[in-house]
This record gives structure tokens, C-alpha cells and sequence, in this order.
């Protein structure tokens, strides 16, 4: 069929423009060229054409041997292949394949990984549904989403989800549940009214979004942005624009790697000039000794057992319901400097609570959280007896009977249907001892208002069904109403006490209100009426005037109690806590407050955002902890702009809002139960207990990772520094080298495999927690560290190469010395892995050096292997080693274990010069603080 596309056709860059929210229905239909009729099916076809079809674009990505490849584009993965094609020329064919083994494992489990992470936006475009129900050319269809067209005309029933992003023409009492967009507690309610054009995306209550869920009521809404130019489709754009940044671990070890593949080559290089100037080599001679000190110096094992560790350490904190997705997250939560952390689900428990009730005798306080019926009231620090206050009594009937909602239990957790701040009024009858089912049985209900955004009330009509109770007085038939304070209020000319009733002050009671509402709570107004004993329908007019006001109920999403302990110890830690929501700033206050993050008095919200450059965004992020109604655009800037700060962030999320500030964080945290998939996916760890607390928990482990790192380059770097030293010296002074290439890749592989592997199992050192969080521009190598790795060398290069040399002088054949000199090189390392253990802390006591089994078996393993290295006869024609006399073992250990008392004591002088440094500081500042105070 030929039709006219110009005819149809609509300016896509006027939609794309257009502030939907504020403007009318008729003029969205007009700017649309639609009808609240629909589209007819040509319009249909023409926009699909201009428009493309109602889905999140794939993005293109490189192919699966394009991503396999790039997992071998790193400087330590190059040292690993230069080592194992140097074994291989050397004709060590295992170590070759160890070590070749050890780089394609490395690939597969980085290839599996990046696969996994791209699931993030698939999940995006899963949240679509598959179907919805239109409005064409005056007909009801149904028809797939990809098909939906900007102009075509939804209906929205309970149960559907949105398709595409709508401007609302017709509502019904209905409610979107927007928390996976906004964070918002709540089902936000709608209408078709415009609004200002400046409002935050949670406020847009003329607007239906994307992927959000209707929770009650009915709509019509004209579909005004389809695919990627939905709020859906920017949150896909940005997750798929958001770069992954590099670890600090990663970026220090790459760093840490260019530069020693840089020195061993100069250092190769300059050997064989000087030992051809010095003419004690021929060239080939000083050529494969080259080659035997560059296979000593590069740390092959390196990559194996930080790859272990962090392996140790993402098992550790899956016992800990922390699942790890990448490896290296593991090390950057040990140097997290700020936690960004939604509020919705997270620190709080996304289950509102009743947790005050203001009646004529005061505020009643009622403590327990969540839907579960645990809890008690109280009035000025006493128990509430209801039969004291039947006032009281009366209003949590009131709750129960004006309420769609349901509570129920299933395997010892409590759920509610329905609205849930209806729910919270359930929970709080059950916390003072009513049966909400019976109470409902009891009182019959014959008619009902049910609550309308336009009139923010619902009532119900009872018969009284005992008239000994407080109600007696109130007639044979009651009224119940509750609804929103500012409209209730008014409507009141008394309030009911324990004694009767009494004439009210309104604006005692908004004033109540207030503040109920300044401490973040949201607040109900319920009040009731007596009708004629006849009467069996209400009407809009008889529940607007002359009401008894009961009290009023403050609602809150309350904190976790376990997410408040576990902010302070991150705070204790050195950790600054940020709550960025999606919530009202009051609210967000409210919960800060509790939750001592920030300062009780101070939000910042998206529009203020929206209103700084990015200068003034750095400078606010720096001095403010609560961000308030804020868009995932929002959040994404204040994780860049923290970073900005030179902080190392971790975000923690539920929704699908938090993805592109997860994806952009230093450490993204994905909540494991409440969770969306595209969150996981995002994210690099999982709480499986959506427990703030374990956050903690998993920083702790991140500490005690980095830790045993250093501590496994702490050990691993003297091994090949004292190996390179004394073949160096070999080379200089004329001598046979005192080690073959072959027996210098025997000592590389016992050392890091066996012993090296020991430290990865360490235990967290007891002030873990109480430092301050490492500078991530800090070099991994200190400037201490450094100090430690020269020192050791040098003290194995003088012992290794004295027992060699003392074997020559005796005159033992080459194979015995080097025999003795391989020995006493492991027997040096055996020793220097107690001092490893523990940083600075002496060891020189039980539980340092008896407190690690790994430790013990690690050595008790070494010993074996060099007795095999030694006088087993196949090692002995692989490895050119023999025989060696008992005596001799004897001058290894006296000469081997030096190094640790020659350690322990470099610790002791190292932390006395600290203590006196420190002291000095102390006095230096007392001393400026007493002039200061002169002056």
C-alpha cells in the first residue's frame, strides 16, 4: 500500500527536546499529530521506519579471539612469556610448560570474566516487556513492544510494565513502582497534570517510565520516547559509555613491572660490556650468563601467587557473603577511601515502619523495624496498656479497616501486598496486640472511597460491633478516614482522647506535622466520623467535614541496625560513608542522621546539581555526605567527581539507576537479594546478604590481600635480587657462576610456589582496621621496602657467594659448591619467611614463629625438596647437584639463618627511630601550640 511519508512523518528532534512533563495533554497530543484514539496503522508503519524499533541498541564489541588476545596485552604476562621462552631455549621444557601453563589460565579466567561483564546491558534490554496493550484507530490491540512508536496511546492496568516512556493522559488511581529509576520507597502516584518544566525525575508524576511497574490503578498514557531516548535507554548508554578504570593494585604492579623489565635488560646489557672491557669472559661465555641473570631477576612466580592471593582472598569474603566477579576488586576495597552508597534497600531496610503516633496525650514511640509484628509502644519511656488509651485502639482499627493492604508470613519473614505504607499500619496493630484479620472479620465494611491522588483521602463505612467500647458514643455506624495530613487536618473540628473528645488546634497539629516531617518521616492523618444508624454508603461531602481527628502516624524506611555499626566502622577505619538517593532531601536527612553520615541538617539535591560546574560539584562532594533526588546522570557525576578528589570509590546499589555509577567506580557493590541483574552484572562484588555490614567485612579482607602481597613481594624480590647479586658478582670478580640457569629457575620455583605461597594464607594483623586507608598514589614499593629488598639481598648475595667461594677454596669441585650455594640460598629464604610474616612486628615469639601452619608445612616441604635436589640421582643429572657431607648442612643453617637475627634486629632500630620521630613531631607541636597560646 502507498501512502504519503511526509504526511506522517514527525520532528524527531522536537520530541527528543520537549519537556513532556509540562505541558498539557492536548498540546503532547498535538506536538505528537496523535489522538487519544491511537495511531492508525499507517503512522505506525512510517514511524518504525523513522523512529527504528522499541528496543536498547546492541553494542558492538570485539569478538571472542579479538578478547581473548587483548588478556595477554600486560607487561607482567610479557615477563612470564620472555621467562618461558628462556627456560625453553635453556631446554627446561617443565618449567616452560609451568609457566606457559600458568599464562593461558590466566587469559581463560580474564576472557570468562570480561564475557560475564557484558551481561550488564543484555539485563538492561531484558527489562522490556514483551507485550503491551494499545490503543489503534479506536481499537484495543494487543502488540510487541519493539513495535510501540513515539504517538501510539498504552493502557496501563496493575501488574503491566511500562514499555516505553509515556506522557499520561488519562489516570485512575495509579501507581508506579519507580525504585529501580528513582530509588523512590514508595509507588509514586500519578496524574495528568503539567508541571514545572525544572522538577526532578522522581516528581515527574505525569509521566510513566520505561521498565517501571504499575503497582495499582489504571492509566492511558501517549508514548512520547522509544529504545535508547527512554531514561531506560540513558541508563544503558551510559553503563555501555562508562569506562572501567584499573585497579590501584593493577596500575602499582604494572608500573612496578615496566620498571624492572627496564633494569634487568640495562643491567644485562651493561654485565656483558663490563665483562668484556674486564676480558674475564669470552663473549659467549658473558651472553649466556646475561641470560642466567635475567632469568634470575625477573619474578616470574610473581604473577601465580598474586593471582593466588587474591584467588585466598575472594574465598575469604565469599564465606564472608561477599561474592568477588573480578579479582583485582578484591585489593582495591583494602584502599577505598569513600563509600557512595544508595540509601533504598541498602542502609535501609526497604520496608516502611511505623515508628511514631501523635494522639491527644502525645507522641507514642514504637520501636522495631520492617514488617516483621516485633516491637512495643511507649509513652514517655512506659509500656502502652490499649485498654488505658482506647483512643489509641481506635486508630490502629482505623488503620486496619481503611487499608487494601494484606501482611503475611512465609518461612519466618514477613511480606506485604499492597501499598506498603498500609502495610507499616498492619504491623504497628500487631505490635500492640490486635489480629488484623479478626478486627476486619469483626467490623463489616459497607462502603468504601478509595483513595484518589485528587482528593489524597480513602474512607471506609463500618457498623460498630461492640458499643462498650470508646465508640459508643460515636453512634451505630463509623466512619473511617485517612489521607494526607494538610488535607485531613482541616476537615477536623475535634480530637478524640481517653476521656471523650475535645475541640482541636489545627495549627498545634501542623505544627506536629512539621516536625514529624522534619525528622524524615512520611506522615498519615487518620480520623474517623459517626453516621446515622441507617446509613449505608458514604459520600464525598459527609467525610470532608465535622471529623474527630485520631492522631497522626509517622512512616519511615528505617536504617538497618546493622548498616549503623557497620558505618561506624568504616568510619573507624578511616572510610567516609556518602548516601546518594534518589529520596526526598528531608527524608535522606532524616536517615543520615541516624545513620551519622553527614550532619543532619545538610542534603544536596539533583536540581542544585544540575546547577554547578564541575568545579563547584568537586568542591561540594568534599564537604557534603547526603545527595537527595538525584538522577543516575546525577550519581555518575558525583562518583567521577569524588574520584576527582584523588579518593578511591566504592558505590553500592540495588536498582537499575545505580549501574552506571557502579560500572564507574573504583569498586561497584551489588546488593545480592533486592538487586536488579543489570546491577550484578555491573557490579564487581555482590552482597549476598544485602548487608551493609558486610562491606565491612570485605574491606577488612581487601586490607589483609594488599598485605600479604607486599608481604609476598617483600619476599619474593630478595629471592631474585640476592640470585642476580651473586652471579653478578661471579661475573665481575672472573669467578664460574655459582648457580646454572637451570638451578637458578630450581630456587625461583621453589621459593615463590612453596614458601611464597604460604604468606597468601595469613591471617588479617590486628590493627587492620584501624588504620588509616593507604594512599592509592602511594608506589607499592616504599621507600622502606626498598631499603629491606637491598639489604636482604645483599645479605644472601655475601652468604651465598662466601659458601661458594669458601668450596672453591677448599677445593671442591664445581658441583659440590654450587650444590652448597643453591642450599643455602633456599635455606636463606626458609629463614627470611618468618620475618616476612609480620612487617615490622617481631616474630621472634610464639606465635610468630609458631603461629602459621601454612608457614611450618611450607618449610617442612622445602626441606624435603632440597634433600631430593641433593642426593636423588634423577634430580641430581637434571639439576647438576650431588652429594654433600652432614657437616656441611650444618655451616648452611649457621650461615642461612643470619638473616633472621640480622632482620629482627634492622625492625627493632627501625621502630625505635620511629618512636623517636614520632616523639619529636609531638613535642615540635606542643611546643608551636604553647607559643600560639602565648601569643
Amino acid at each position: 500500500m502507498n501512502y504519503d511519508i511526509d504526511k506522517e512523518r514527525i520532528d524527531k528532534e522536537r520530541i527528543d527536546n520537549t519537556d513532556w512533563h509540562a505541558i498539557g495533554v492536548d498540546q503532547a497530543l498535538e506536538k505528537l499529530n496523535a489522538t487519544s484514539q491511537g495511531l492508525t496503522e499507517q503512522s505506525v508503519r512510517q514511524r518504525l521506519q523513522q523512529f527504528g524499533p522499541n528496543e536498547l541498541p546492541e553494542i558492538k564489541r570485539n569478538g571472542p579471539l579479538i578478547r581473548l588476545l587483548l588478556q595477554f596485552h600486560n607487561v607482567l604476562i610479557y615477563i612470564l612469556i620472555v621467562a618461558g621462552i628462556a627456560k625453553a631455549a635453556l631446554g627446561s621444557w617443565v618449567d616452560a610448560g609451568v609457566i606457559f601453563a600458568v599464562v593461558i589460565v590466566n587469559g581463560i579466567i580474564g576472557f570468562v570474566q570480561e564475557g560475564r561483564a557484558e551481561k550488564a546491558l543484555d539485563a538492561i534490554r531484558q527489562m522490556l516487556s514483551l507485550k503491551a496493550t494499545l490503543r489503534r484507530s479506536g481499537q484495543r490491540v494487543s502488540v510487541p513492544t519493539s513495535e510501540i512508536v513515539p504517538g501510539d496511546v498504552v493502557l496501563l492496568a496493575s501488574g503491566d510494565k511500562v514499555p516505553a516512556d509515556l506522557r499520561l493522559i488519562e489516570s485512575r488511581e495509579l501507581r508506579i513502582d519507580e525504585a529501580m529509576l528513582t530509588g523512590e520507597s514508595v509507588p509514586a502516584e500519578k496524574n495528568i497534570d503539567a508541571l514545572a518544566a525544572e522538577v526532578a525525575l522522581g516528581d515527574r508524576c505525569s509521566l510513566a517510565f520505561s521498565g517501571t511497574l504499575v503497582t495499582s490503578g489504571r492509566g492511558v498514557g501517549v508514548v512520547v520516547k522509544t529504545g535508547e531516548a527512554t531514561e531506560l535507554g540513558k541508563i544503558s548508554n551510559l553503563v555501555s559509555a562508562t569506562a572501567a578504570i584499573t585497579t590501584p593494585l593493577i596500575a602499582k604492579v604494572n608500573r612496578f613491572a615496566h620498571f624492572l623489565a627496564i633494569l634487568i635488560v640495562v643491567v644485562a646489557g651493561l654485565t656483558i660490556v663490563i665483562g668484556y672491557v674486564l676480558g674475564r669472559m669470552s663473549l659467549i661465555d658473558l651472553f649466556f650468563a646475561a641470560i642466567a641473570l635475567a632469568v634470575a631477576a625477573i619474578p616470574e612466580g610473581l604473577p601465580a601467587i598474586m593471582t593466588i592471593v587474591l584467588a585466598i582472598g575472594v574465598r575469604r569474603m565469599a564465606n564472608r557473603n561477599a561474592i568477588i566477579r573480578r579479582l583485582a576488586a578484591v585489593d582495591t576495597l583494602g584502599a577505598l577511601t569513600v563509600i557512595c552508597s544508595d540509601k533504598t534497600g541498602t542502609l535501609t531496610r526497604n520496608e516502611m515502619t511505623v515508628t511514631s503516633v501523635a494522639i491527644a496525650d502525645g507522641i507514642v514511640d514504637v520501636s522495631g523495624t520492617g514488617y516483621q509484628p516485633e516491637g512495643e509502644l511507649s509513652l514517655n519511656g512506659q509500656s502502652l496498656n490499649l485498654d488505658d488509651f482506647p483512643h489509641l485502639s481506635l486508630l490502629l482499627q482505623a488503620g486496619i479497616l481503611c487499608s487494601e493492604a494484606d501482611l503475611t508470613e512465609e518461612n519466618g519473614v514477613w511480606r506485604t501486598s499492597g501499598d506498603p505504607m498500609e502495610g507499616a499500619l498492619l504491623t504497628l496493630a500487631a505490635k500492640a496486640g490486635l489480629q488484623f484479620q479478626q478486627q476486619r472479620q469483626a467490623w463489616e465494611t459497607l462502603d468504601t472511597i478509595p483513595f484518589e491522588s485528587e482528593n489524597r483521602f480513602m474512607a471506609t463505612l463500618h457498623p460498630i460491633p461492640n458499643e462498650e467500647s470508646v465508640t459508643a458514643e460515636l453512634g451505630q455506624r463509623l466512619a473511617f478516614i485517612k489521607g494526607a495530613p494538610e488535607r485531613i487536618l482541616d476537615c477536623c473540628h475535634q480530637v478524640l482522647t481517653a476521656d471523650g473528645s475535645r475541640e482541636i488546634d489545627v495549627n498545634e497539629w501542623h505544627q506536629l506535622e512539621q516536625q514529624m516531617a522534619n525528622n524524615g518521616q512520611r506522615v498519615l492523618a487518620l480520623a474517623c466520623k459517626s453516621l446515622e444508624a441507617d446509613a449505608q454508603q458514604l459520600d464525598f461531602e459527609s467525610v470532608q467535614q465535622d471529623l474527630t481527628l485520631l492522631g497522626l502516624t509517622g512512616i519511615i524506611d528505617p536504617p538497618r541496625d546493622e548498616a549503623i555499626a557497620a558505618v561506624q566502622q568504616c568510619q573507624g577505619a578511616g572510610i567516609r560513608v556518602v548516601m546518594i538517593t534518589g529520596d526526598h532531601a528531608l527524608t535522606a536527612r532524616a536517615i543520615g542522621e541516624k545513620l551519622n553520615i553527614g550532619d543532619g541538617q545538610t542534603a544536596t539535591t539533583g536540581a542544585e546539581i544540575d546547577e554547578m560546574d564541575e568545579s563547584h560539584l568537586i568542591e561540594t562532594v568534599g564537604r557534603c555526605s547526603v545527595f537527595a533526588r538525584v538522577s543516575p546522570e546525577h550519581k555518575l557525576r558525583l562518583v567521577e567527581a569524588i574520584q576527582a578528589n584523588r579518593q578511591v570509590v566504592a558505590m553500592t546499589g540495588d536498582g537499575v539507576n545505580d549501574a552506571p555509577a557502579l560500572k564507574r567506580a573504583d569498586v561497584g557493590i551489588a546488593m545480592g537479594l533486592k538487586g536488579t541483574e543489570v546491577t550484578k552484572e555491573a557490579a564487581e562484588m555482590v552482597l549476598a546478604d544485602d548487608n551493609f555490614a558486610s562491606i565491612a567485612k570485605a574491606v577488612e579482607e581487601g586490607r589483609t590481600v594488599f598485605d600479604n602481597l607486599r608481604k609476598a613481594l617483600l619476599f619474593i624480590l630478595p629471592t631474585n635480587g640476592g640470585e642476580a647479586l651473586t652471579i653478578l658478582a661471579a661475573i665481575l670478580l672472573g669467578f664460574v657462576l655459582p648457580m646454572t640457569p637451570v638451578q637458578v629457575l630450581w630456587v625461583n620455583m621453589i621459593t615463590a610456589v612453596t614458601l611464597g605461597l604460604a604468606l597468601a594464607f595469613e591471617p588479617p594483623e590486628r590493627d587492620v582496621m584501624k588504620r588509616k586507608p593507604r594512599d592509592p598514589a602511594a608506589h607499592l614499593l616504599s621507600r622502606y621496602f626498598i631499603w629491606r629488598i637491598l639489604f636482604v639481598s645483599v645479605i644472601i648475595c655475601v652468604g651465598t657467594f662466601g659458601i661458594f667461594s669458601w668450596a672453591r677454596l677448599e677445593g671442591f669441585a664445581e658441583d659440590y659448591a654450587r650444590t652448597l650455594a643453591v642450599n643455602t640460598i633456599v635455606m636463606f629464604e626458609a629463614f627470611y619467611l618468618f620475618n616476612t610474616r609480620f612487617l615490622t612486628a617481631p616474630i621472634l615469639n610464639r606465635q610468630g614463629l609458631f603461629g602459621s601452619r601454612p608457614v611450618l608445612i611450607s618449610v617442612a616441604l622445602v626441606i624435603i625438596f632440597q634433600i631430593l635436589f641433593t642426593y636423588f640421582g634423577p634430580l641430581q643429572s637434571i639439576m647438576g647437584s650431588t652429594a654433600i657431607f652432614a657437616r656441611d648442612w650444618l655451616k648452611i643453617v649457621l650461615v642461612a639463618s643470619s638473616v633472621l637475627w640480622i632482620v629482627e634486629i634492622e625492625k627493632w632500630v627501625m621502630s625505635r627511630l620511629e618512636r623517636n620521630r614520632d616523639t619529636v613531631v609531638r613535642q615540635t607541636n606542643h611546643e608551636r601550640k604553647s607559643q600560639s597560646d602565648v601569643h
